[in-house]
């Protein structure tokens, strides 16, 4: 249930075991991240395919760093999105690596929309 989940707030769930971030992205967070051209970095992915097309807004990610595994820290590092304090990989409002040894964006676990305040983490 996204209902209680308020504009920048970052929540964690569990799903099989893995940390889901659950990020509601304010505004500001959404356009920084488009503003980035995706050919500038190190794994290129548009924002717009990181997320729900008509739910800009919601970002549900695997909260493990894709470098060594240990769950990085929301709201934090140089692009005020994620910091992995364990050896320094930063993500930003999109879960985009964009500097450190990490090689690859934070995954994106399978999930859809069952209703506009409501996800279902998992196959369908």
């Amino acid at each position: 249930d996204l209902a209680p989940i308020a504009e920048g707030q970052v929540i964690k769930v569990f799903w099989r075991s893995k940390p889901i971030f659950i990020m509601h992205r304010t505004k500001k967070e959404i356009e920084e991240a488009r503003r980035v051209d995706p050919a500038t970095l190190p794994d290129p992915q548009p924002d717009q395919a990181r997320v729900k097309e008509g739910y800009d807004q919601w970002l549900v990610l695997i909260g493990i760093c894709t470098h060594l595994g240990c769950i990085p820290l929301a709201h934090q590092g140089e692009y005020d999105g994620f910091f992995c304090p364990c050896h320094g990989s930063q993500y930003d409002t999109s879960g985009r690596i964009r500097r450190g040894p990490a090689p690859t964006n934070l995954a994106i676990p399978p999930y859809q929309f069952v209703s506009d305040t409501k996800i279902r983490i998992g196959a369908a």
